[in-house]
């Protein structure tokens, strides 16, 4: 089977050359024009397909060949990009960047490779004219297999800065498809993990949407990009489903949401729903008692430390989450789910079920990690092996319980995280399309419990 999806991956040399603000106003511009946009993004990042959502009004999806494995991408993407005209992939670090000592594993190049998509390569032409030349050069010829379909120049300083970057690359056979203007920064304020989500912005957060779009119109040749996503062909191979159980009663499945939760991917609820789930989102910042008929929670990642004193206030939360624990009850908890479940974040109350102790640091823990179920769990049995990601600047105290959730190989051979009755609760952010079974293994003990 081969599909034929029009499709684009916006790249650059290194980070900050303006990837996102390129990628969300070509995603915001195209969606203007009528096209259904499907909005990518590669690598584990969370909070830049919120802006894709923003921008194209579909769920921002993430391709990360490192956590789902490179034959899982092209898949994922069809799944995403079913029914659009033009699908944009934001890549991630600078193009030929990956997974640590893994080669092109994880880079956007992979990506492209396995997407057979043309790259956009966004340069930041500050502080240079000629030598962009030789820059572009070098990228469109490392690898033969990546197409460097077009260049886009950002922060270009006048009409002859322009000029003279347009004539250099004349003769380097990668067309220009674009020059925006050295402007101040779009409002997308940042803070210890990266932009501020989209969640809670809200108004500023369109605000910033809407000139990203505005930026890309006034300086690129949208119908040249367009004939160039249209030029990238079929994909063979057929779309990820999520696999379906058969159930004659649905489970009622939380997931936090709101301002403090705002890290998931959009396969997760999918591949819940799939296995038999009712999945209901609500807000621990506003909700004092969890959907009713509650069976199952998921506290995935986000920024409880920012809202920690919030979260705190809401007691009466806190005491129904602590006892569905109690109660044997599903519990899968991920990075700022684990420091909900402490006994206190930075000193302040939070839900007590765990054992420890949670806090800022300075110090950022970022990486990709292979890791090994060490015990039977909710989510996996003793012995399954995953891929994660970690990306915090919190510590927990002790790193581990009696029953850890997982032998981490990387940087150090480590245990880490909690299992005790239903409870899993980890650092570890994981991606359950690339182990299904996750999902269903969660709701069968949602029924059973």
């Amino acid at each position: 089977m081969t599909r034929s999806v029009p499709r684009l991956v916006v790249a650059a040399p290194s980070s900050g050359s303006g990837k996102t603000t390129v990628a969300t106003g070509l995603m915001a511009a195209f969606a203007a024009r009528g096209l259904a946009v499907s909005p990518h993004k590669v690598g584990p990042d969370y909070i830049d397909p919120g802006y894709h959502a923003l921008a194209t009004g579909r769920v921002g999806r993430n391709l990360d060949a490192y956590l789902c494995g490179p034959e899982l991408v092209a898949p994922l993407f069809l799944h995403g990009a079913r029914g659009c005209d033009i699908a944009v992939v934001e890549g991630v670090m600078g193009l030929y960047d990956g997974a640590a000592g893994e080669g092109e594993l994880a880079s956007t190049a992979q990506v492209a490779k396995l997407l057979r998509a043309p790259v956009v390569l966004v340069v930041d032409a500050s502080s240079q004219s000629r030598s962009v030349a030789a820059l572009v050069h070098g990228f469109a010829s490392w690898d033969p297999q990546v197409r460097i379909g077009g260049v886009i120049l950002n922060k270009v300083a006048s009409d002859r800065h322009e000029e003279l970057l347009r004539e250099a690359l004349d003769s380097s056979g990668v067309p220009v498809l674009g020059a925006l203007r050295r402007v101040a920064q779009v409002d997308t304020p940042s803070r210890h993990l990266g932009l501020v989500p989209v969640a809670e912005r809200q108004a500023a957060a369109v605000g910033a949407v809407a000139e990203m779009a505005a930026q890309v119109e006034r300086g690129c040749d949208l119908e040249a990009l367009l004939g160039l996503a249209r030029g990238a062909g079929t994909l063979p191979g057929a779309a990820w489903e999520p696999p379906v159980t058969a159930a004659t009663r649905r489970e009622v499945v939380a997931v936090a949401g709101g301002s403090a939760f705002t890290f998931s991917y959009a396969e997760h609820t999918e591949l819940l729903t799939a296995a038999g789930a009712e999945v209901v989102t609500f807000d621990p910042l506003r909700d004092e008692r969890l959907p009713e008929g509650t069976a199952g929670l998921v506290v995935g990642g986000g920024f409880p430390e920012v809202y920690a004193q919030e979260l705190s206030a809401n007691e009466p939360l806190r005491r129904a989450v602590a006892e569905l624990a109690r109660s044997g009850a599903p519990v899968a908890a991920e990075c700022a789910g684990l420091l909900y479940l402490c006994r206190e974040l930075d000193g302040q109350p939070m839900c007590g079920v765990l054992d420890a102790t949670a806090r800022m640091s300075d110090r950022l823990t970022l990486g990709y990690r292979d890791a090994v179920a060490v015990g039977d769990s909710v989510l996996a049995q003793a012995g399954t092996r995953m891929r994660g990601h970690e990306f915090h600047r919190t510590v927990v105290e002790p790193g581990a319980g009696a029953a850890p959730a997982w032998g981490v190989r990387a940087p150090v051979r480590r245990v880490e995280g909690f299992v005790q009755r239903g409870v899993h609760a980890s650092y570890l952010h994981t991606h359950w399309a690339s182990r299904p079974g996750v999902a269903r293994r969660f709701v069968e003990r949602c029924r059973t419990s």
